[in-house]
């Protein structure tokens, strides 16, 4: 079984304001899911479980959790936690129900504390590599800023760009060549694992419908890898393992015993109270110390219990691990000497943000199918691609995933208007890369920053997010923004008259890619 994380956020950085709601969507996410995550990692490397996982860590996230600005505000957040679960003890101290609660999340972010600021020295970058190197993780790129590549194609240097940025990052960071890509949105079209191809890197994922609808069908459906014309694998997302963990329905994460994402004392409590910890305007918002369990579809909620639901997720795991054994059992009875892989694939924010106790069940996962069982192992595609280097050759279709597996959530009347700007702004930067082969350093941290503000206007979380209809004016707003720095540092290049007072202030704001080279869009 490969195990696939995606771990993913938009580029969110705002110097220009103390406080700002977005830029918690990270905070969240590293209290919530990458800290957890690395914690369960190290305790199984320590105490000697063997396992392998694929996780991805996209050029945004990575670049993020890199940022002196962002890290420095985040252990400044960490501590303001820390605060709360002090006042919250002392609150509830003659609770006998909520009392035992306030303690556990107070011990808990204590302990994130401890690690965030001793054992990773607020790096979680190199902690992941670490775990890389010693051969636990196989660590994964993604499009430069998550562009929806199917999308993008229409100007072939902006797809080539989105790969090749990527892979020169991952290179910076990890030092080495990234083996496999998540390609934004399970995002494929027949011709992309060309740009993959030309940067070394061997495979990539689709949903499920992406392989099995391939030409020719491949032989083996969605459990084993077929190679595409150039050489590029793709891998298939297996729906049994996804569904049981992903369904709102009938998937674990839903089961009454479990937290519940919806209830949190900055809705609950006091204003006067809580004021010191959410929003500086005085607007609520979640600060993750949540008393509740799901219960069921009331909102009358039972109290969590976390030594409950952690014995629940161990059930669980042992679920998962025996529904595993029995599905490799029926495919291997009917792959001949073609070991089947199922490739499980998840957002990594699943693990700890919205499921709490999902980074428990990984580690009692990990545990179990290392001294429970022998019918199968957890590896990477590159272990799988080693030990099985023929496969079938096939085209896959255009598809995603996501509702209708075929860009519908990326492309629709709610968020179509912003592909004729991209576009538009793809073609100039073609041009400019085209014409300006040779620059003055002025006019290369021009064309460096229009790069940039290109990329970020590219990216597939601004179209979901006015599909979804969360944080829609955020969206709109970033979209437009990068547009129109584009287009300005487009004219003002072409006009040989570029502002170097107000480039400085955009390169300040959007830092990412110090790297960069404008050159990459030359045509193809």
């Amino acid at each position: 079984m490969a195990l696939v994380l995606h771990a993913h956020l938009p580029f969110v950085r705002h110097p220009e304001h103390e406080d700002f709601l977005e830029e918690d969507w990270l905070y969240e996410a590293i209290s919530e899911t990458y800290l957890p995550l690395l914690m369960v990692f190290d305790r199984l490397a320590e105490d000697g479980v063997p396992f392998r996982v694929t996780m991805s860590l996209t050029p945004t996230l990575v670049s993020m959790l890199r940022d002196g600005l962002l890290t420095e505000r985040y252990t400044r957040k960490l501590d303001r936690l820390c605060e709360l679960g002090a006042r919250e003890v002392h609150r509830t101290q003659n609770d006998p129900t909520f009392g035992p609660l306030a303690r556990y999340y107070r011990d808990h972010f204590e302990s994130l504390r401890v690690a965030w600021d001793g054992r990773y020295h607020r790096d979680l970058v190199s902690a992941f590599r670490r775990l890389q190197d010693a051969g636990h993780l196989e660590i994964i790129t993604c499009c430069a800023t998550h562009g929806f590549l199917p999308l993008l194609q229409e100007t072939p240097e902006a797809v080539r760009a989105q790969i090749s940025v990527a892979a020169n990052h991952y290179r910076l960071t990890f030092g080495r060549d990234a083996p496999g890509i998540w390609l934004a949105e399970c995002g494929y079209y027949p011709g992309v694992e060309r740009f993959l191809a030309a940067e070394r890197i061997r495979y990539f994922f689709v949903d499920t419908h992406g392989l099995t609808d391939s030409t020719p069908r491949p032989l083996y459906g969605p459990f084993a890898p077929i190679y595409t014309e150039a050489g590029v694998a793709a891998y298939a997302r297996d729906p049994e393992s996804s569904q049981q963990v992903w369904s709102s329905e009938s998937g674990y994460p839903g089961d009454p015993i479990y937290r519940e994402f919806y209830r949190d004392i900055g809705w609950d409590l006091e204003l006067d109270y809580i004021r010191p910890y959410i929003q500086p305007t005085g607007d609520r918002k979640n600060t993750g110390y949540k008393y509740y369990r799901i219960t069921g579809k009331t909102q009358d909620k039972l109290p969590y219990d976390p030594m409950e639901a952690r014995a629940r997720a161990a059930t669980h795991a042992g679920n998962f691990m025996f529904n595993r054994e029995k599905q490799m059992e029926y495919l291997s009875s009917r792959m001949g000497d073609r070991k089947p892989v199922v490739v499980a694939p998840y957002d990594a924010e699943l693990y700890g943000h919205w499921w709490f106790e999902g980074p428990q069940f990984l580690d009692f996962l990990i545990r179990k199918v290392a001294s429970e069982q022998r019918t199968f192992q957890l590896v990477t595609p590159s272990d799988d691609l080693r030990e099985h280097p023929r496969n079938q050759v096939a085209t896959p279709p255009a598809s995603s995933w996501g509702s209708g597996g075929y860009a519908n959530m990326w492309l629709d009347e709610s968020n179509d208007w912003i592909y004729r700007h991209l576009h538009h702004c793809a073609r100039q930067m073609v041009g400019l890369a085209r014409d300006f082969p040779e620059t003055s350093s002025l006019q290369r941290r021009a064309l460096n920053q229009a790069a940039r503000e290109l990329l970020l206007a590219q990216s597939s979380d601004w179209a979901f997010i006015m599909k979804t209809g969360t944080m829609v004016d955020y969206a709109v707003r970033r979209t437009k923004e990068h547009v129109l720095r584009f287009l300005r540092l487009h004219d003002q290049v072409r006009g040989g008259n570029i502002d170097e007072s107000w480039l400085s202030l955009v390169e300040s704001r959007n830092n990412i890619f110090p790297e960069i080279d404008y050159r990459m869009y030359r045509p193809l």
